[in-house]
């Protein structure tokens, strides 16, 4: 029996990408603020959401935080990313918006890719 050259189907749908870039050190009573949009992106009920530590960056300061020297490790930023459908991202914004004031956003276009056995 021949094996089947395609045994995975790619399905693509447009969706839209929130990334919000903010200090590793920013906090929402007490806790970091990256810890509290994931917590809600959850409660919303978004596909998921995902955070990725900087090694370096600046913000609107120009002061450039780095790992690479233990006193300037502080405020390195981090990357909160989430993918979902445009009307879900658009109505969960609101409810983070508080967390975001010293965060730079984006909301972009997306081809989303899901891939499923046949």
């Amino acid at each position: 029996m021949a094996e089947d050259p395609k045994p995975f189907v790619l399905e693509s749908i447009s969706a839209v990408r929130l990334s919000m870039l903010l200090g590793a050190d920013d906090l929402w009573h007490h806790r970091p603020a990256f810890q509290e949009i994931v917590r809600r992106a959850r409660d919303a009920g978004l596909a998921g959401a995902s955070v990725w530590r900087g090694i370096e960056g600046y913000g609107a300061s120009s002061h450039i935080h780095t790992t690479r020297m233990l006193d300037l490790a502080d405020g390195l930023p981090v990357l909160v990313v989430v993918v979902d459908d445009e009307d879900r991202i658009r109505a969960f914004l609101p409810t983070i918006a508080e967390l975001l004031t010293q965060a730079t956003v984006t909301v972009e276009p997306v081809e989303q890719v899901r891939v499923r056995a046949r």
